[in-house]
């Protein structure tokens, strides 16, 4: 399929261009990028040496891919923003290549970045996620897949979000939001089971319950964290839910959002 690139882009003539690549006038790609099959750039993106991406993203205007990382340990160093397959990312979205030698900035596949997000250094963002208008997302965080963050959220560095969690608008938070659930409020809350998004998903009735059950046993026990994993354990019937919410609170190094 043959590529239709105005003459009016910029193009470094060492970028790499997949087949059926769309982009528009005034846009300005630097060396060192490569563009997979099928993508569209708009007009007035910048995609910035460093970037990987996969086939058919659309990156519309105003948009800045691999932006230097703001951090003051920045020295210059090679580093990479790394973005799969069918991503929409709207107007003025900034994200930032990763801080030091070898490192990644990942944006996974099928994702949703709406206008005005800033996804900063050494992010991971896994399959399928929404980022809504104005989200602010810090340094070295983790986003599980399937997971809503809604617009104007700010997550400061290094917190996790679960898989199929649900951040609501305007929250802020430093600690990690478990899977399956809802975040709401300032000083940011566990609002219970997300259960619109686990019906969505095919989750059966019963395992939303057994869910359910091992949340009130972590933010309603008067239990250690450590406590409270053990209870699910025992108390709790298995499922790949529950294994994935036992892993996560066991991996969390800065603890949970509380009630």
């Amino acid at each position: 399929m043959a590529n239709n690139i105005s003459p009016q882009a910029h193009i470094d003539s060492s970028a790499r261009l997949g087949d059926g690549v769309t982009i528009y006038p005034f846009t300005y790609i630097e060396g060192d990028v490569v563009i997979g099959d099928g993508c569209t750039i708009y007009p007035f993106a910048s995609v910035m040496a460093g970037t990987r991406m996969g086939k058919n993203n659309v990156v519309h205007q105003g948009t800045v891919l691999a932006a230097l990382p703001q951090d003051f340990e920045f020295r210059g160093d090679k580093t990479e923003l790394v973005i799969g397959d069918n991503n929409i990312i709207r107007e003025n979205v900034v994200i930032n290549r990763a801080t030091f030698a070898g490192g990644q900035t990942v944006i996974g596949n099928g994702n949703f970045i709406m206008e005005g997000v800033h996804i900063s250094h050494d992010t991971k963002i896994h399959d399928n996620c929404v980022l809504g208008y104005g989200t602010k997302i810090a340094g070295d965080i983790e986003i599980h897949d399937y997971a809503i963050l809604s617009s104007n959220v700010i997550a400061n560095p290094g917190v996790r979000v679960g898989r199929c969690a649900m951040v609501q608008s305007g929250c802020r938070f430093s600690k990690d939001v478990p899977p399956y659930i809802v975040a709401h409020h300032n000083p940011i809350e566990y609002g219970g089971v997300n259960s619109t998004i686990l019906t969505n998903a095919g989750v059966d009735e019963k395992v939303q319950h057994h869910i359910a059950q091992a949340y009130r046993l972590v933010f309603n026990g008067k239990t250690s964290l450590f406590d409270a994993i053990n209870q699910i354990l025992d108390q709790v019937p298995g499922s790949k839910e529950i294994d994935n919410i036992i892993q996560f609170l066991r991996e969390s190094e800065d603890g949970i959002i509380s009630k």
